[in-house]
């Protein structure tokens, strides 16, 4: 038995022997898709708070939101700053206060497409993700952000369309038969 699978099994169970199980990520399908990336619905991993080491131009960072955030800017002490932010919370706070680099608005769905690729090069991440299937993966939440997820059904979905991209990415280098 591989370790990602022994991990998995571990923190999961079965998941056909335990459909209560709340960490079942199967029980919480609304149709085609997953609605919102929280633990309390088993789909924690998909949120860019979910602790999972990102090396982004040689740094190390905690989380993907703490590299994003920091990606706002190029001024190496705010990065720094962020960076070692103690929580992602507190990382997107100060993401919030800085000046962002000129290049933003054209810049940011490639960098959230690096650093989503960069947190599920994680072996155990990665078959969380492709555990998915061909589930639709909505960014849905309660602070109204409609660029990276929905509210009430509605907005872009960025994050779960570059997660969904990633997965596919994944399925294909690692159950490629060539």
């Amino acid at each position: 038995m591989n370790t990602t699978r022994l991990y998995w099994d571990m923190l999961v169970k079965d998941p056909q022997g335990l459909p209560d199980d709340p960490r079942n990520i199967l029980q919480n399908v609304q149709g085609d898709k997953i609605v919102g990336f929280s633990k309390k619905n088993g789909a924690g991993f998909l949120s860019n708070f979910h602790p999972s080491t990102i090396t982004f131009e040689g740094s190390l960072y905690p989380t993907v939101e703490h590299a994003y955030q920091a990606s706002k800017t190029l001024d190496v002490d705010c990065r720094r700053l962020i960076r070692s932010a103690s929580s992602p919370n507190d990382a997107k706070r100060l993401g919030r206060s800085i000046t962002l680099r000129h290049d933003w608005n054209e810049v940011k769905v490639q960098l959230m497409r690096f650093l989503v690729k960069e947190k599920f090069k994680n072996p155990f991440l990665r078959h969380l993700l492709v555990s998915t299937g061909d589930l639709r993966l909505i960014n849905e939440n309660r602070w109204n952000d409609k660029f990276w997820g929905m509210v009430d059904g509605a907005g872009e979905n960025w994050l779960g369309k570059i997660l969904e991209e990633v997965r596919s990415e994944a399925k294909a280098e690692d159950y490629d038969d060539s």
